[in-house]
């Protein structure tokens, strides 16, 4: 494998020169249709597949055993600004010190490439050892707006016995984790429009309502100084961590000083110091952020104008049991009972939380074949803080979801001089290879795969 490192990197270049921000509908096609050839190259049967958005890329080859393993990864990017962050411009991948950098090489599309150079290998040898799956989306960085009812109707033809996410960490430490869930998300735009345009605040100062005013003290409603969220019933649904959850966290490293030196964070809300009830709340509780405002005049020097429109990003992470339908019913509500009917919420995505049992048994085959790659265990984590669609394919499939992937903790993704270290990306080709491989000689399916028609229901 370590042979054809340096073809896998040039095709993940590629790749990663072709821009497909989702969120500004920039190159979504041409990235879809390069992903296809990609997986065709490897004698995959691939179809680019319509959505209501963009498509999504399923391929799939048979192997030597009748077991099915689904790959989720997804083609579209977080946009790159602000650009005059970037050493290098964001589209054009560049190798320096170990480092390969560029928006995307490590959410996602490296993730990808890497799993591809694990085939190649498997290729090498014989035909694969089992049946493989992708399915490939363009709108998880915008929330995953069609894939829950694309899995939906799909259910047949996506059916698989376990999935391997789409991506993976080590932590400071350099110790792979393995991630048994992920929070949900609720992602919405609050905007409101007090004229038809900005006024001389000279003349409406004093007699027109402004909308930053407004839009700000609405969004003074939803949270208090405590941190609590003031939507009425927005904690009833909330399930707590369970012993076992608490037990794993407990086992996970302290990253309170990892986080205040790289982040340069010098306090944690409401007080907190580190230890296991930073990282419990880290996941285990819901959240209200204020993602951006765009509100008047914000340039160099001074403008004296008093805005006529005001808008604010907002997402809501949720964890068990709590779902963007219900969030969303209790913000309407909410500002409607504050008195701010006249603020609009735009729903942008989201998905509830997804889990997979810890000790599940999949779980433990990708922690098992990870070890004599990286020579350590996988540290088992029961939640991570970000959010994905894979509640669809645990609820709607019924298959176990695994995490595994190369990012590190200087990754920067979504951020400028987003990174893969060459090192971990090999790493993870290897450890997907023995994955596949360790899948495929499985002689049953483990306690928690149940025949498909069940796992449905589940």
């Amino acid at each position: 494998m370590q042979e054809h490192l340096d073809e896998s990197l040039a095709e993940l270049s590629r790749y990663a020169a072709q821009p497909s921000v989702a969120a500004q509908n920039l190159g979504m096609e041409a990235c879809a249709d390069l992903v296809a050839g990609m997986l065709r190259a490897r004698g995959f049967s691939v179809e680019t597949v319509p959505t209501a958005g963009f498509p999504v890329v399923l391929a799939e080859r048979a192997g030597r055993s009748d077991r099915t393993l689904l790959i989720y990864n997804h083609y579209d990017v977080q946009p790159p600004e602000p650009l005059e962050l970037w050493t290098d411009p964001p589209f054009t991948p560049t190798l320096r010190d170990g480092r390969l950098y560029g928006r995307g090489v490590s959410d996602d599309k490296g993730h990808l490439t890497a799993r591809l150079l694990a085939i190649d290998a498997l290729l090498s040898r014989a035909d694969l050892p089992c049946r493989i799956k992708f399915v490939i989306e363009g709108e998880e960085e915008i929330g995953s707006v069609h894939l829950p009812e694309f899995v939906r109707q799909n259910r047949e033809r996506l059916a698989g016995d376990a999935c391997l996410w789409e991506f993976g960490y080590v932590d400071h430490r350099e110790v792979p984790l393995q991630y048994a869930g992920l929070r949900g998300i609720c992602y919405v735009e609050l905007s409101v429009e007090t004229a038809t345009r900005d006024v001389h605040s000279g003349i409406g100062g004093s007699i027109f309502p402004n909308a930053a005013w407004r839009l700000t003290w609405a969004l003074g409603t939803l949270k208090g100084t405590d941190e609590r969220v003031r939507i009425p019933g927005f904690y009833d649904p909330v399930r707590p961590p369970t012993a076992r959850d608490r037990e794993l966290m407990a086992q996970a490293p302290d990253t309170a000083d990892d986080y205040r030196a790289r982040y340069g964070v010098k306090e944690f809300l409401r007080g907190m110091i580190g230890g296991v009830e930073l990282r419990i709340a880290e996941v285990f509780e819901p959240t209200c952020t204020l993602c951006g405002l765009t509100a008047g005049y914000q340039g160099p020097g001074s403008k004296t104008v008093l805005p006529a429109r005001a808008s604010a990003k907002v997402d809501f992470r949720l964890v068990p049991d709590m779902t963007p339908d219900l969030v969303l019913k209790q913000l309407r509500a909410h500002l409607d009972a504050e008195g701010f009917s006249d603020v609009r919420v735009q729903f942008l995505g989201g998905n509830p939380a997804g889990r997979t049992d810890p000790d599940d048994p999949f779980i433990r085959l990708v922690s098992k074949t990870a070890e004599p790659v990286y020579g350590v265990p996988m540290q088992v984590v029961p939640m991570v803080g970000g959010s994905g669609p894979n509640h669809a394919f645990i609820h709607d499939l019924g298959v176990a979801v695994a995490t595994a992937g190369f990012g590190n903790p200087d990754t920067r993704a979504h951020a400028p001089d987003e990174n893969l270290r060459v090192d971990l990306y090999l790493k993870h080709a290897k450890h997907v290879a023995r994955l596949i491989q360790a899948f495929a000689e499985e002689t049953a399916p483990g306690p928690s795969i149940q025949p498909r028609s069940k796992r449905a229901k589940a």
